[in-house]
């Protein structure tokens, strides 16, 4: 029950992919840094969220959610948080044009500093040391010292989003200003703030209760999101994002059971709280349209109300050489594949959850931009998961608009809903 719920009641509980520090004293000394410092979002933003959100259930918005696979201290600037920026407002603008509808944009930014891992390990020439698990963990350098987890990472961590979040402020401003100088609406929506929530001593320390409506708000993002390896119902993790007044984000796979959908959703959002739970499907190009409809069903039968969103890059990863990386083409199917499920069962598809970066980069292959396994290498920054390129981004966002258009102009449950609003 929420009335016996208390923020740190997840250490009580088993947990996955929370490493184990060396120091003890010196995490809790950041824990308690980080306690005392201003949360980086307010309840009454992330109140504006979530309304926003349950225009995305009802079938009247999109959701687009993009950015970086990890943030990192070393790719931080003006520049990159400006590109990436600049590119999903520009992708929510062909996908509103595609789908007749507005379009919610929420960054995975100012937080995304932590990876969940396949294994806590990694083993090169015989040397075995721990798993790289994002920079507000560890550093990516195989070496013992800078893999081993260290607590001054989630101060570096916060500040540095502290200070995307102003970058993103003031540019809100210069573009509320140009808009009004020119009598006319900002040229695109709000970007809101999203990430993982894995490390839940950096979340806990964030959590702050609201003195307006007495509930818990987690101050480190507008939303936060269940990873698939994270989704126990019994474990820390979802006993932790429970207790929060933040969208979440549930993210599900191949292997997700209806009945396991059915019993996360009901102990996140036992109100059935339009707005609170969106859930990400990362099925695999060749899997979605066998795994996804009997989710959407059992969801549908037991009245659940959620916003149904696409992420086309988990299930798309390959190994080619010594890179990981995603072909253009399998990123684009899944998407395809997701809208077309939704069309066939009559139900809303919510939006896509991609990531990508303003940059140029040859992380992914495919494209126009015709990224080939032997040029991976020239442009291959991430220290995690491929990126799709801005490029490539944009190339998505036009394709899954002329989708959208299609669709629209068949008279399908999109524009069907969007119409009757």
């Amino acid at each position: 029950m929420l009335d016996r719920w208390s923020p740190d009641g997840w250490r009580r509980r088993p947990s996955q992919q929370i490493p184990a520090y060396p120091d003890r004293a010196a995490l809790e000394a950041a824990e308690a840094q980080l306690g005392a410092l201003p949360s980086l979002v307010l309840p009454g933003d992330v109140r504006r969220l979530k309304a926003e959100i349950a225009k995305v259930a009802e079938g009247r918005a999109l959701l687009l959610q993009g950015g970086d696979c990890a943030e990192s201290f070393a790719e931080f600037s003006a520049e990159h948080i400006l590109g990436t920026s600049r590119v999903l407002r520009r992708m929510a603008l062909l996908l509103s044009e595609g789908a007749g509808l507005p379009v919610m944009t929420v960054g995975r930014i100012a937080g995304q500093f932590a990876k969940p891992r396949s294994t806590p390990w990694e083993v090169v020439d015989g040397v075995e040391l721990p798993s790289y698990r994002g920079d507000m963990i560890n550093a990516p350098e195989f070496t013992a010292e800078a893999r081993a987890p260290d607590p001054v990472r989630l101060l570096r961590a916060y500040h540095q989003s502290a200070a995307t979040l102003d970058l993103l402020r003031a540019l809100r401003r210069i573009d509320g200003c140009a808009a009004e100088h020119r009598a006319q609406q900002p040229c695109a929506t709000e970007l809101f703030t999203s990430h993982e929530a894995l490390l839940l001593h950096y979340e806990q320390a964030l959590t702050r209760r609201d003195e307006t409506t007495g509930g818990w708000y987690d101050g480190s993002a507008h939303m936060v999101w269940l990873g698939d390896r994270t989704r126990q119902v019994d474990g820390a993790h979802v006993d932790f994002l429970r207790g929060i007044s933040n969208p979440l984000g549930v993210k599900v796979g191949p292997a997700t059971a209806p009945d396991d959908l059915l019993a996360l959703i009901e102990r996140l959002n036992p109100r059935n709280e339009p707005g609170r739970i969106t859930v990400i499907s990362r099925m695999g190009a060749e899997l979605v349209e066998a795994q996804l409809p009997p989710l959407l069903r059992a969801v549908q039968r037991n009245g659940k109300v959620v916003v149904w969103a696409c992420d086309p890059m988990h299930g798309n990863t390959i190994k080619v050489g010594r890179y990981k990386t995603r072909h253009f083409e399998s990123i684009l199917s899944e998407a395809l594949r997701f809208f077309g499920v939704h069309e066939a069962e009559g139900t809303h598809a919510g939006g896509v959850h991609v990531e990508m970066t303003g940059k140029y980069l040859t992380e992914c292959l495919g494209g126009a931009q015709a990224v080939t396994a032997a040029s991976l290498g020239e442009r291959y920054h991430t220290a995690c998961d491929p990126r799709l390129s801005a490029h490539q981004s944009l190339e998505l966002a036009a394709l899954l608009s002329a989708s959208l258009g299609r669709a629209r102009r068949r008279g399908a449950p999109l524009s069907r809903r969007a119409l009757s609003t």
